[in-house]
């Protein structure tokens, strides 16, 4: 593995603040997703819509954005106490284990829907069957994840061209580059 670069790091690091502080000045912020830990639920180019969302606000299943160690993230809650000495507990669908307790700090907002090719999208507090064998698989390989992701951007790959086959206008300005 190549060892990242300070100035990188710090240009993320950077966004991620700036990401905060966007989404604690306005109360909502939209943020296109990079990763594969939210695997099936979110994809990578997906583009969440957060609002802000204290502790008393979100519930188990609930995706939440959270920063920690100059970096965010969106994962979903799988226990919150409500009890002042713990904090709220996530993991990511395709993650094998939960992330450390979030504290009342770390906790940024709470998704309020996903945006994907245009489409609106409610996020569910649950997995359907199909969901789950695939985060299960996701969890289990990195192999997996890469066949996982590079089959759904093939499928949207050729889902887009079908759309524009049968939509003549599309074929006339293709025509027209």
């Amino acid at each position: 593995m190549k060892p990242s670069s300070p100035v990188l790091d710090d240009a993320h690091a950077l966004k991620c603040e700036l990401a905060a502080e966007v989404l604690h000045s306005s109360g909502t912020l939209r943020l296109q997703v990079t990763g594969w830990s939210m695997l099936p639920s979110i994809w990578p180019g997906d583009t969440l819509v957060i609002k802000s969302a204290g502790r008393g606000e979100v519930f188990d299943g609930d995706i939440v954005l959270c920063g920690r160690d100059r970096r965010i993230f969106a994962h979903r809650v799988i226990e919150n106490s409500r009890s002042a000495e713990f904090g709220v507990v996530t993991r990511g669908d395709a993650m094998p284990a939960a992330d450390a307790p979030v504290s009342n700090g770390e906790l940024l907002g709470k998704v309020s829907f996903i945006l994907r090719k245009g489409t609106r999208i409610e996020p569910r507090r649950s997995l359907r069957l199909p969901q789950r064998a695939v985060a299960a698989l996701v969890r289990r390989s990195e192999m997996a994840a890469r066949v996982v992701v590079g089959a759904h951007g093939l499928r949207e790959a050729l889902l887009h061209r079908i759309a524009g086959a049968k939509n003549p206008r599309n074929r006339e300005v293709a025509c027209q580059n």
